[in-house]
């Protein structure tokens, strides 16, 4: 299962006899731009976005049991240590 090329081909020809070449080909174009103008808030947040403190983050959590295991029992000299009063 799955969605092919060619099955594209009679959803375009119905389309093309509903609602006519003029329309179908403003309504392309008008896609496309909206595309195009979703792809570029896509790269406009992705610039934006933190990315190096997310690796940092992301390097920190563990990604087997054992190694939430080894975090949890063996504690790391960055963490500093609770004082109990």
């Amino acid at each position: 299962m799955g969605f092919h090329m060619l099955d594209l081909i009679p959803v375009l020809l119905i389309a093309l006899a509903i609602i006519g070449p003029k329309a179908l080909q403003s309504m392309s174009r008008n896609m496309g731009k909206g595309l195009g103008q979703a792809k570029e808030m896509k790269d406009q947040v992705l610039s934006e976005l933190p990315v190096e403190e997310i690796n940092k983050v992301a390097r920190q959590i563990p990604m087997s049991p054992q190694q939430a295991i080894q975090k949890l029992l063996i504690p790391s000299e960055k963490e500093p240590e609770s004082k109990e009063k």
